[in-house]
C-alpha cells in the first residue's frame, strides 16, 4: 500500500466511523462497496464530503465516473491524486 493509499484509507475509516477497521484491513484492489468493504450510497456521500474538505475538490453525485472512482481504494486514491488542488 502506498503512503497516499494509507492516507485515503485513514480518511475513509475516520469519516465513516469504521471503528473495527484498521488501515491494513483495506486492500487497495478490493471493492469498497457491496461485498468488499461493504459501503453504501450514504457512505459515498459522506466520503465525497470528506474528500471535498480535505483535498479541495468535489465529486458530484451525478458524475458518470463515480462507479469507477469509488470501485476500490486504489482507484479512489488515483482520482484524488489527479484532482486535488486543481
Amino acid at each position: 500500500m502506498t503512503p497516499m493509499e494509507c492516507e485515503v484509507a485513514e480518511m475513509i475509516i475516520e469519516s465513516l466511523n469504521l471503528e473495527d477497521t484498521q488501515v491494513e484491513d483495506i486492500e487497495p484492489e478490493a471493492a469498497l462497496f457491496g461485498e468488499g468493504l461493504g459501503l453504501d450510497s450514504i457512505d459515498a456521500l459522506e466520503l465525497s464530503l470528506a474528500i471535498s474538505q480535505r483535498y479541495g475538490f468535489q465529486i458530484k453525485s451525478d458524475d458518470s465516473e463515480n462507479q469507477r472512482i469509488f470501485s476500490s481504494l486504489k482507484t479512489l486514491t488515483q482520482h484524488i491524486e489527479a484532482n486535488r488542488g486543481n
